[in-house]
């Protein structure tokens, strides 16, 4: 069973595995309302990135964690930067020893203003005397950005820890208002629904009941999206099956009611959905990163696998086979390798504007020649008419001619990806996060999309210094989860 850092770890997670559903189409930029766009915090036309740094030292309190945001712009990520800790005017709390404040986050426009908001999840934050019970804060968005905070209420304070450990924004019950659910060390999943305030107000709360350990275990891992094309959100949990012990995914669809059915995935961490074949429906991709099989017995592929499922209007379509992908499948560079971690992390949208999704493919552990060690990697697949190919498929890491920086052993490029739209020019951007560079303290790089999908031309590198991750001194672990 994991340990409660390598949970930490497990439960770094993004929109970025959220999908690339539709949003709403921007305004010009400096227009007097909000964009509305998903991941849009001061509202300007360009999404924005949020980096979580839950291992920086905050008011010299260790692993108190920080959340470093980078706003977007016509030319991508620019210099105007925010630094949010739980020291931070308005939010909510106070930065502690092991608080790791942005282990999880996701964007969403929680109280329905134009502006896209923030939840951020600090499962290591003691409330009241009950150790490490976890909490989750909503930052809200602005016309200035991200300012202040509100806490999400707890529903089940001192029945388990670590609340927040995974969270996921999504409208479940297709009402039109932003729903958030939020995982603990419990079999529980709690869906707020929307209606949120500033004041703490939302409109109601409902939960369903993972057929998954609870005590020391819980969701791992929420990702939203959806699947069958109705108006309603649906919801990958993650976490250990009560059946055999063993890495478990289980889907619920979305509907009036709430969340329905719990139809079980393929094995694996992370989950991603998107429309990658165009025909409106959402597909489901699950990254299988371990070198094992399913069933335990040694694997041909041992440097982990990618596994697609595709979606009709009914759900996941049982008249499509599962997809496997790997870097042994012809067209994907590179080749498969013991503890690559290929499929480690997942994020998808259309990087090349043909109105299909792309997927990014988190490698952290590729090793970009024979003396660099776990320096890192991101694969990129491209979306077609008949689902992923690995046709025309990249990958990238920091030596790759064009990206700045030097790749360096243990950075673990492609620990967190993201892919958004950050210039408003219809072409999805990677954001790539790297918490072990810079001696731990983390970096990102962002790169371009075009219309021969994710460039190097005009790439830029944020490091902690750079964006002012405090205390600079120590390990920060910039860029363990993405989120915009």
């Amino acid at each position: 069973m994991r340990t409660r850092a390598s949970r930490v770890a497990a439960c770094a997670t993004t929109a970025v595995l959220v999908t690339s559903a539709l949003v709403a189409v921007a305004g010009p930029a400096g227009a007097a309302t909000p964009s509305k766009l998903q991941g849009d915090f001061n509202g300007d036309g360009y999404r924005d990135v949020a980096a979580t740094a839950p291992a920086a030292h905050v008011g010299g309190k260790r692993m108190a964690g920080a959340v470093a945001v980078a706003y977007g712009s016509k030319n991508g990520l620019t210099s105007k930067k925010k630094i949010i800790t739980q020291n931070s005017p308005g939010v909510p709390g106070t930065a502690e020893t092991g608080d790791a404040f942005g282990t999880t986050v996701h964007t969403g426009d929680f109280n329905a203003d134009g502006y896209a908001d923030l939840a951020v999840g600090t499962p290591g934050e003691d409330v009241g005397k009950d150790k490490d019970g976890g909490t989750v804060t909503i930052i809200w968005g602005s016309a200035s950005g991200l300012s202040g905070g509100t806490t999400v209420a707890d529903p089940a304070p001192g029945k388990h820890d670590a609340f927040g450990q995974s969270v996921a924004a999504g409208d479940y019950n297709g009402d039109g208002k932003t729903d958030l659910a939020i995982g603990a060390t419990a079999a529980t999943v709690w869906i707020y629904k929307g209606g949120f305030t500033k004041s703490g107000g939302n409109g109601g709360t409902f939960s369903i009941t993972a057929p998954i350990w609870g005590d020391n275990a819980g969701a791992f891992v929420l990702t939203s999206g959806n699947v069958n094309g109705d108006a309603a959100a649906d919801l990958v949990v993650n976490g250990i099956s009560n059946d055999d012990d063993n890495n478990s995914n289980r889907l619920y669809l979305g509907s009036p009611s709430g969340l329905k059915g719990a139809d079980p995935l393929p094995r694996g961490l992370i989950t991603a959905i998107a429309d990658f074949d165009g025909d409106h429906y959402g597909d489901l991709v699950v990254g299988n990163q371990w070198d094992n099989s399913d069933n335990g017995t040694p694997d041909s592929v041992q440097g982990g696998k990618v596994t697609i499922r595709y979606g009709g209007a009914n759900g996941l379509d049982p008249n499509r086979p599962a997809q496997v992908i790997d870097q042994n499948t012809p067209g994907v560079p590179d080749k498969s390798e013991t503890d690559d971690m290929f499929g480690w992390r997942l994020s998808a949208a259309d990087t090349d504007k043909d109105g299909r999704a792309d997927l990014a493919i988190g490698v952290p552990h590729e090793d970009p020649t024979d003396e660099l060690w776990y320096g890192g990697a991101v694969t990129v697949l491209k979306g077609s008419p008949t689902g992923l190919t690995a046709k025309g498929s990249k990958a990238f890491n920091v030596d790759t001619p064009g990206i700045p920086g030097k790749a360096a052993s243990y950075d673990q490029f492609g620990f967190s990806v993201l892919l958004s739209d950050i210039d408003n020019d219809g072409y999805a951007d990677l954001t790539v996060g790297a918490p072990m560079s810079q001696k731990e303290k983390g970096a990102l790089w962002n790169l371009k999309g075009s219309k021969d999908g994710i460039t190097t031309k005009g790439s830029v590198r944020l490091t902690a210094d750079t964006l002012g991750v405090p205390d600079g001194r120590h390990e920060a672990g910039l860029g363990t989860a993405l989120t915009g």
